[in-house]
């Protein structure tokens, strides 16, 4: 029975073979006016409106799928120019603080060299705490004894004179009093005045300014306004062991008091605006040999 099935099958298929091959030899054997011609007309007419209307039909269809398509690849591509702007921004942000670093660097550069402070034991450090409270008071430094970092220790930043060395600890950190502390006290001399000399110290109940005090009233009328003041580096001529901690000539400040001949005459002192920008210290140096260019 299944033998029988098969060859029928098989038969039936061998004849629509043949009779496929007689339609198409008559057809294109055939001139246009012929019947087959004219039936296939007819099919394409009786067809044509059901093909257009199938069209029509699907034409929402395929411009949704069209819509998701490039949606979708419009997300990719999108979500593939998000991340390469954030990489190209972080290398961006990183090329500019790299910027900034040297110039930090050369700014310190240019001060050890203009005021000859490499002979001083130069030891760079990285400012690694502040008191966020008491930003004005003090820092802590990656740099210890075992560094060979003293007590009293002069610090300095790229703009100039930062403080000293307050507290060292048996490793590798060290705290620096910041030169507006209401602790500190350094000598300081105003340039070009032929020895303007006073007393640096902080500028009470102003924790961004100075105050040079003990200035001799007989130099009044040689001191004005945006000179600069440095460190005097001062020696006891009948007592070598006394000398100042610092160096002479690190810069300071500025003069800013508006009247300072007036401000000597009356108190002895003038007001003095830092170089330094304390808020923003993240590297200074450390002079491990303060004395070793006297």
């Amino acid at each position: 029975m299944h033998d029988k099935t098969i060859r029928r099958r098989r038969a039936v298929l061998a004849l629509l073979v043949v009779v496929s091959l007689i339609l198409l030899t008559d057809y294109f054997g055939e001139s246009p006016s012929s019947p087959l011609h004219s039936l296939q007309r007819g099919v394409v007419a009786v067809l044509s409106p059901i093909q257009d209307g199938a069209s029509k039909v699907l034409s929402p269809v395929r411009d949704v799928t069209n819509w998701f398509s490039t949606t979708l690849k419009a997300k990719s591509e999108n979500a593939h120019y998000v991340a390469e702007n954030a990489t190209l921004e972080k290398e961006l942000a990183l090329d500019q603080y790299a910027q900034i670093e040297y110039r930090k660097d050369q700014k310190l550069l240019g001060l050890d060299t203009t005021d000859n402070l490499r002979s001083y034991g130069l030891l760079g450090a990285n400012v690694i705490a502040r008191d966020t409270l008491l930003w004005n008071q003090d820092i802590t430094i990656d740099k210890g004894s075992a560094d060979g970092v003293r007590v009293n220790d002069p610090v300095i930043g790229q703009d100039g004179l930062v403080g000293d060395i307050y507290e060292v600890t048996s490793g590798s950190s060290s705290i620096v009093t910041l030169i507006t502390d209401p602790k500190f006290a350094a000598a300081a001399m105003i340039e070009d005045t032929g020895g303007v000399y006073g007393v640096l110290q902080p500028d009470v109940g102003n924790p961004s300014a100075l105050q040079l005090t003990d200035i001799p009233p007989n130099s009044s009328s040689q001191v004005q306004t945006d000179q600069v003041v440095v460190t005097s580096g001062f020696k006891d001529t009948n007592d070598p062991s006394i000398e100042s901690y610092y160096p002479g000539g690190i810069p300071i400040g500025t003069i800013s008091t508006q009247n300072p001949q007036d401000s000597i005459t009356t108190n002895g002192q003038v007001q003095v605006t830092p170089f330094v920008n304390l808020t923003q210290l993240s590297f200074v140096q450390v002079l491990t040999k303060p004395h070793a260019g006297s």
